[in-house]
């Protein structure tokens, strides 16, 4: 069930990480070890089950705050900064000139004025439903390598892919006062019959993608539409601290183990550095950090600049000279961005610090008749249950954790119904990164909906599950075959994280 090869031949450029733990003594790695090992007792709860965010996990009262939390273990003094954090989080940018000057700088274009607008209650996005809110959903834009020197910057890892040369990487439907956004999403849905082995009926829900209204001209005939809900913030501190070598372990490009399962990583330059790191944030696993994939946010979403990516304004392109006339929020008493480091230090420790919320009814029978069928399907495969954190994490509040996030956070090729044909870094067209499922149980309790998947297409977990293709197609043909009470128990376990 679980993949045994390392990083093969696949892709050279893994050898350069540590096979091995490196931050444990032998008595530790031992200890490690054990603790990990896939269960296969489904009888009871597994120890330490119930927090599966480690000693930071969150106790508190399950409402609409569930993932809004702090880690419980940071410090009183920490507790400030993650406060400040969430206000920079909450924080609405106006467009410049502004007499409210360390807040001016939005856009021009942008597809939200604070990060809370996106992450809703630092939850999970959702596609535009009956209106035109299309805030936590965004069209990623993106063409293949065209030249000798772009594909070797794609080689090279210099770059993920290349933006449409009008519309820039991200379509924009928001610009500030004077400027015309760069159009409106357009989302058609295909309703597809689905019949399960013991004959119960399904729909599920197949979307396609366009654009409407351009702003700037036609689009390149060569760029592909990614769609993206934003996902929920929980626990990003601790997926940052799982040692390489514990990712690696479950890698298996080459499918050396013949399970059919071949997840591959995810190989990242790192913005600060240059150099090759892991990457783990980001729906195709293109960020290696919490601050990269903030900054890039920051960027393309609201259209600020920040020390690690300096573009005053935002996404806009070459061809899109009106965005650029437009004023900036960039000032020199203030720093010579729009977001200087301090905001970006007090995001970045709240990004870390956001609790995964504890388990619930870990030990109802069905709940544990769900998890021993989760397992028999194959869906630990690539949802991997648990890892222990680096013990020598820049954060005591991150180090040595027993977390439990279901995700091995590698690529895997979840076949063609799900595919965007877009390629981002090592992940290609039909590659996603396997999503961790923790809080997943919440998702209606703090954002009202239960859309999964990266587009939200799947209106159910159930619906979630059939639509898994390529290396998971095994598991989602034993999970349609299961008898319904099995299957409601599945569910009913998924709803328990």
């Amino acid at each position: 069930m679980f993949a045994t090869a390392g990083p093969s031949a696949a892709d050279s450029d893994a050898a350069q990480f540590p096979t091995e733990r490196t931050d444990l003594n032998p008595k530790d790695k031992a200890r490690v070890e054990r603790t990990v090992r896939p269960t296969t007792d489904f009888s009871k709860p597994e120890q330490f089950e119930r927090m599966q965010g480690g000693a930071g996990t969150s106790e508190k009262r399950v409402n609409q705050d569930a993932f809004s939390q702090s880690s419980a273990n940071i410090t009183f003094e920490e507790e400030g900064t993650f406060k400040l954090g969430n206000g920079m989080f909450r924080k609405l940018w106006v467009s410049s000139p502004s007499s409210t000057q360390a807040s001016d700088g939005l856009g021009p274009l942008f597809n939200a004025r604070a990060c809370q607008s996106c992450h809703l209650k630092d939850g999970r996005g959702h596609p535009p439903e009956g209106n035109t809110d299309a805030t936590s959903m965004f069209l990623r834009l993106a063409r293949t390598a065209e030249s000798d020197e772009e594909k070797a910057a794609l080689a090279d890892r210099k770059v993920p892919n290349f933006p449409d040369p009008v519309y820039g990487g991200q379509f924009q439907d928001l610009a500030v006062p004077g400027l015309k956004g760069e159009g409106r999403m357009v989302i058609a849905y295909e309703e597809v019959p689905v019949e399960l082995a013991d004959g119960t009926k399904l729909s599920l829900r197949k979307p396609s993608y366009s654009v409407a209204d351009l702003g700037y001209g036609p689009m390149d005939p060569r760029t592909t539409l990614s769609p993206r809900v934003t996902p929920a913030m929980i626990g990003l501190g601790l997926v940052e601290q799982i040692h390489p070598a514990d990712l690696l372990a479950n890698a298996d490009p080459d499918d050396g183990n013949g399970d059919g399962i071949s997840g591959k990583p995810a190989l990242v330059r790192d913005d600060k550095t240059g150099e090759l790191a892991l990457g783990r944030f980001g729906w195709k696993a293109q960020n290696p950090t919490i601050r990269q994939q903030s900054a890039g946010a920051f960027a393309g979403d609201i259209g600020i600049s920040t020390p690690d990516v300096p573009q005053h304004w935002g996404d806009c392109t070459k061809a899109q000279a009106d965005c650029l006339a437009m004023p900036n929020g960039a000032q020199e008493r203030l720093g010579p961005v729009e977001a200087p480091d301090p905001i970006m230090d007090f995001v970045t420790f709240y990004s870390q610090n956001l609790a995964v919320p504890a388990r619930r009814d870990i030990d109802d029978p069905q709940v544990l008749r769900g998890k021993q069928a989760f397992y028999e399907a194959g869906c630990a495969s690539c949802h991997t249950p648990k890892f222990v954190t680096r013990r020598d994490a820049p954060n005591k509040a991150q180090a040595f954790q027993l977390i439990w996030p279901y995700s091995d956070f590698l690529l895997h090729d979840m076949g063609d119904g799900l595919a965007d044909g877009q390629q981002v870094g090592d992940a290609t067209g039909s590659e996603w990164r396997t999503p961790p499922l923790w809080g997943i149980g919440l998702t209606e309790t703090v954002n009202g909906h239960t859309f999964f998947l990266h587009d939200g297409r799947a209106r159910n977990a159930t619906e979630a599950i059939l639509w898994h293709g390529g290396e998971a197609q095994a598991s989602r043909d034993r999970f349609a075959a299961l008898p319904a009470a099995d299957r409601d128990a599945l569910i009913k376990f998924l709803e328990s994280l």
